[in-house]
């Protein structure tokens, strides 16, 4: 294994048993990560976008192939990794400072020891003077933001993010795009996230994976050729549509092949996606 890499996804498979007969939700889909490096994961609803997150959380093993994190096979759940879900996922009864802490809690740490780097994280995505706030006085986005200071409470070496932005409205994730590279300009953190919204992966991330309609394999690795930091108002620039416009050229190509072969399976199941 090539140290460079500290996500390092080989031939992963994972088939999920359900009542209506086995699901093959991933088929050998290999994938690396740069310590510090930015990538989205793109491809048709129910591709397996989600099983492979899950999958390197540890929390739901891959059926086959192997998949490593700084170096060691993943197993079981690791400190080193923080992953931001599709719901922020906050205790009602629990204020948002009483969330953010409960990483900590669960592990055992004394809080008062990350109370700065919680206090600064805080400021950084304009929750100052919210802290006694309970998730029902917050909007949508101010839970998805909680919910990223508590990702990195505990300053995780690699974040896993799944569609983190999905339930807000369009202006409100906007917004959350360009606070998460500033957060990732200042963190270094390395992050694979995915996304269904292809100008959300092309805006945010130096490399794109492609995967198949599921089973969600390896189609295409886009290097995104865009500079950093983002300019205002590259979304709205030519060389921007077209990156977006061949990832989508690609999703579709798949799409349609495998309908050709009678492959194309419907994308709908209740398992992890």
């Amino acid at each position: 294994m090539n140290d460079d890499y500290v996500i390092v996804v080989d031939k992963v498979t994972k088939v999920y048993q359900s009542e209506r007969g086995p699901v093959h939700a991933l088929d050998r889909f290999s994938m690396k990560v740069k310590e510090g490096d930015f990538v989205a994961i793109v491809g048709p609803s129910g591709c397996g976008k989600t099983t492979l997150l899950w999958g390197l959380t540890g929390l739901h093993p891959f059926t086959s192939g192997k998949a490593y994190i700084l170096g060691e096979e993943v197993g079981k759940p690791k400190r080193e990794v923080g992953i931001i879900f599709q719901q922020a996922n906050l205790l009602p009864w629990r204020t948002l400072i009483q969330n953010i802490y409960f990483p900590l809690e669960i592990m055992k740490e004394n809080v008062d020891n990350y109370s700065e780097r919680i206090e600064d994280l805080i400021e950084s995505v304009e929750l100052t003077g919210f802290e006694e706030h309970y998730p029902r006085e917050l909007s949508g986005g101010m839970q998805q933001r909680a919910s990223i200071v508590r990702a990195l409470s505990y300053d995780p070496k690699i974040l896993l993010m799944d569609e983190p932005f999905g339930a807000l409205d369009a202006y409100t994730r906007d917004e959350m795009d360009t606070l998460i590279l500033k957060i990732w300009k200042k963190t270094k953190k390395t992050i694979a996230f995915v996304t269904h919204r292809i100008e959300e992966a092309v805006y945010l991330a130096n490399r794109v994976y492609v995967m198949t309609p599921r089973p969600g394999t390896n189609s295409a690795v886009f290097d995104i050729d865009l500079p950093r930091p983002r300019p205002e108002g590259i979304t709205m620039e030519r060389k921007f549509f077209e990156i977006v416009a061949e990832i989508k050229r690609t999703i579709v190509r798949d799409v349609e092949k495998q309908k050709k072969e009678g492959k194309y399976q419907s994308q709908a199941y209740s398992t992890i996606t």
